[in-house]
């Protein structure tokens, strides 16, 4: 058995390639994820492999030569590009004598630092707790010790045993919190919901500048910087939308390829701005070579978390890096904007983006007159009931007219339940 050490910033990153060919994206995310969290690279480790080694996921003649590495620059510090099993990690510590962190570990280790406020720190630590529940196991030399000692004698409960069942308690917690905090949240966004204050949530792969994108169409000032993960805690804003009124934006958490699945299920409080918003704005790098690719992992993340249906308008930020591109708005077959291309960094494009999102939200939104017939009064009451009715008065047939302002959803919904045609009781 071995002390497990806790410091080291010295370190030696570990790429495999499973496929022929090398995967340079990734590695470059990799330098730029441990350069974030502090480290100072002092050498690069690359293997090709059909298949990871069960024992120390690279094969022997590769950890022997990371050895010989960490003696040669006096590294404390390995990093894996992959994620990695309890068991290897173990393993591989025992040989290197020195901290071994996976891909999702090393993530971890950003986002706690990035966590200020109460909730982003909750979320954090949840996900960690539940990362590391599975690297309890014969880590540390005095986790294996029963209790011994005057005072200190008891059942025979181990230390190991004594810190799962700490760890246990502490998950329920703040697990416990954090649905607090989903209802605060929740009740935010039905408050926003009742007084018809529409809410653009904009997310995309980390440092494709959406904290840039924010401060510009907000005039706020939230931490912005050309790194991963420069911001983590949610952010919502109040502004004016030329030609709409009210909205507002919430800056979230950047994605990443392989974001780890208990990341997303310890942000749900987070994303759940996102599942709910009603519009997206997705906003990508358009200067990135691999913009495609890490378009790709945005929505995988949206569809795990169930926001692949709301209205999104992709933002294709940097184009000031971009000598030949002017701003400028494409649309879809329907004539609504679709894409628009502009700098955050510059403030080029941006009228174009207050134009085009004021013409997606007055489609989502309807308001008008409806005409209710005196049977239709279960509609009415339910109208009333979401707090959309800005005028009441009755036609010389008897009919009830309501002038309301309510998302074009929520009444396709209403008018479903009830049985009613929407395109025959209402008049914009």
């Amino acid at each position: 058995m071995f002390d497990r050490p806790n410091i080291g910033e010295r370190a030696i990153l570990v790429h495999v390639n499973f496929t022929r060919g090398k995967d340079e994206a990734d590695l470059e995310e990799l330098r730029e994820l441990a350069l974030t969290a502090g480290a100072e690279i002092v050498a690069q480790v690359e293997a090709s492999r059909p298949s990871p080694d069960a024992k120390l996921f690279v094969g022997l003649g590769k950890a022997e030569e990371i050895g010989e590495l960490i003696k040669l620059h006096e590294a404390n510090l390995i990093i894996f590009n992959h994620t990695l099993s309890p068991g290897q990690e173990r393993n591989l510590e025992k040989l290197f004598e020195c901290r071994v962190l996976s891909r999702t570990g090393l993530i971890l280790d950003i986002f706690a630092q990035r966590a200020h406020t109460f909730e982003g720190k909750l979320q954090v630590e949840l996900a960690q707790l539940q990362y590391n529940s599975t690297r309890l196991v014969r880590g540390w030399t005095h986790l294996e010790s029963q209790k011994g000692g005057i005072g200190m004698r008891g059942p025979g409960e181990t230390q190991l045993e004594l810190d799962k069942r700490l760890l246990k308690n502490r998950l329920k917690m703040i697990k416990s919190r954090l649905e607090k905090v989903r209802a605060q949240r929740a009740l935010g966004r039905q408050a926003r919901k009742r007084s018809l204050i529409p809410t653009i949530s904009i997310v995309g792969y980390t440092n494709a500048g959406k904290s840039t994108l924010f401060n510009r169409l907000t005039g706020s000032d939230v931490y912005a910087a050309n790194q991963l993960f420069a911001t983590l805690d949610p952010t919502l804003r109040q502004v004016i939308v030329p030609h709409l009124g009210k909205v507002i934006f919430a800056d979230t958490v950047g994605f990443i390829r392989n974001l780890p699945h208990d990341l997303v299920q310890a942000f749900r409080a987070t994303l759940e701005e996102t599942i709910e918003a009603d519009l997206l704005l997705h906003v990508i790098d358009a200067s990135n070579p691999d913009r495609d690719l890490y378009q790709a992992q945005v929505e995988l993340v949206l569809e795990e978390i169930g926001a692949t249906e709301h209205p999104c308008l992709k933002v294709m930020n940097k184009i000031d890096l971009m000598p030949d591109v002017e701003p400028k708005i494409d649309v879809d077959e329907s004539g609504k904007p679709c894409e628009i291309w502009l700098s955050a960094y510059a403030n080029q494009g941006m009228d174009l983006l207050h134009n085009a999102i004021a013409q997606l939200l007055m489609h989502s939104t309807l308001q008008g007159v409806i005409t209710l017939k005196p049977s239709h009064g279960k509609l009415r009451a339910a109208l009333y009931q979401q707090k959309c009715v800005f005028d009441e008065s009755t036609d010389e047939e008897g009919n009830t007219e309501l002038t309301i302002k309510i998302p074009k959803a929520d009444l396709e919904d209403l008018c479903r339940k009830e049985g009613v045609i929407l395109d025959e009781i209402f008049k914009p």
